[in-house]
């Protein structure tokens, strides 16, 4: 069976290695539709070579230069909130890869569920966000949510065949970052410094969240939707050698690890080809050279995100939505240099404890506190600088 599939961030580093899968199995693949922001040489590249059905791009300037570019015979070109929205429910698409940052993932993946899509999820802030909201439309609407994160893979790979009530525990794996033995204080590290991850190539906003740990805070919530598990039977140990890619510990003391070289094209590859396992020509571990796998408990006194993110998530209703979209905003200034590597942290927890908990929010009720977190983090920023 060939599938139709649609990226949402078709520009960005996951959509990109996710178009490197597809070329490796042209028999069984073809793109209906791309969405990018304002990458338009990568993208024109894009179109040309896939020929997608429908694309979009970030504004109208850029929409109209790419139509007038590609003539009559191109695809349709849409822009904004409603152009990937529109990549999202495409006819023919069997498959949408959400691969966005920040919750400008939420409305079209809500939007492809609805229309019956599985969503290869790697925007983690759907379901930081909306997580009980989009698991209860998957299940309304017959559809697979399959993650690709790498941790959130290894744990699903790892949990097949198995039955609930033998799930004793997960267990993510974190490589730590850059900073994990770094010896100063981290208020005087640099954006350079920060986006030198040491095993991982992704962009800037997840490196960011990988030094600061808000990357496994975040995946902590995510997971607690993907598999249904409280916050007490999901764990967290640094494994910098980012080969074990997280494991599953069974009720009878069992635990299973899913591992493999460090290379985000392997997940992807599952997500999109799921059930089935396609041969392909890929970096393998040499286990002659692999000396060591060390795990080390996560230091939460200089990195308290993942604690805030634990706290966070078992309040829950739009406490969670509320940090993500502090973090996005607090992120962002430090990459523009406006804040300190410490700011973002302490920008997002004044955030958290400012926000009126709605129990059971819809989703407007979600973006609208989103929109108000952002606010308030930029607030808080232009009132530390002034």
């Amino acid at each position: 069976m060939i599938k139709g599939v649609s990226i949402l961030g078709s520009t960005g580093s996951i959509g990109r290695q996710a178009l490197e899968v597809v070329d490796l199995f042209p028999e069984h693949f073809f793109i209906v539709g791309l969405a990018a922001g304002k990458n338009i040489e990568v993208l024109r590249g894009q179109i040309y070579k896939y020929r997608p059905r429908i694309v979009s791009v970030s504004n109208d300037h850029d929409a109209w230069s790419l139509a007038e570019e590609l003539g009559p015979g191109g695809p349709e070109i849409f822009w904004g909130e409603d152009g990937i929205k529109a990549v999202a429910v495409c006819p023919g698409a069997d498959t949408v890869l959400t691969a966005v940052t920040g919750t400008v993932g939420l409305i079209p993946t809500v939007a492809a569920i609805r229309t019956g899509k599985n969503i290869a999820l790697a925007n983690k802030e759907t379901l930081v966000a909306a997580g009980s909201l989009v698991m209860r439309l998957a299940s309304e609407h017959g559809v697979q949510i399959l993650p690709v994160d790498s941790e959130h893979s290894a744990i699903w790979q790892c949990l097949q065949g198995s039955r609930p009530d033998e799930i004793g525990r997960i267990i993510l794996t974190a490589s730590g970052g850059p900073f994990r033995k770094h010896p100063w204080n981290l208020d005087s590290v640099t954006v350079e410094m920060t986006l030198a991850h040491p095993n991982w190539n992704m962009g800037k906003k997840i490196t960011v969240d990988s030094a600061t740990l808000m990357n496994k805070g975040l995946e902590i919530i995510e997971a607690r939707w993907l598999f249904g598990l409280d916050y007490d039977r999901i764990g967290v140990v640094v494994h910098p050698q980012s080969i074990v890619h997280s494991m599953v510990e069974y009720t009878d003391g069992s635990v299973l690890a899913q591992m493999g070289v460090p290379d985000m094209k392997l997940p992807i590859q599952y997500a999109l080809t799921y059930p089935r396992r396609y041969s392909r020509n890929m970096p393998r571990l040499d286990w002659r050279s692999l000396l060591e796998l060390t795990f080390e408990p996560p230091d939460t006194d200089r990195f308290p995100m993942l604690s805030l993110a634990y706290r966070v998530g078992r309040r829950g209703g739009t406490l969670p939505a509320v940090m993500s979209a502090a973090n996005e905003v607090a992120v962002n200034l430090f990459l523009g240099g406006k804040i300190s590597f410490n700011s973002i942290y302490s920008i997002v927890e004044e955030v958290v404890g400012r926000h009126s908990v709605i129990e059971e929010p819809g989703l407007s009720e979600i973006l609208e506190c989103d929109s108000d977190a952002r606010n308030w983090a930029r607030r808080l920023a232009a009132n530390s600088n002034s």
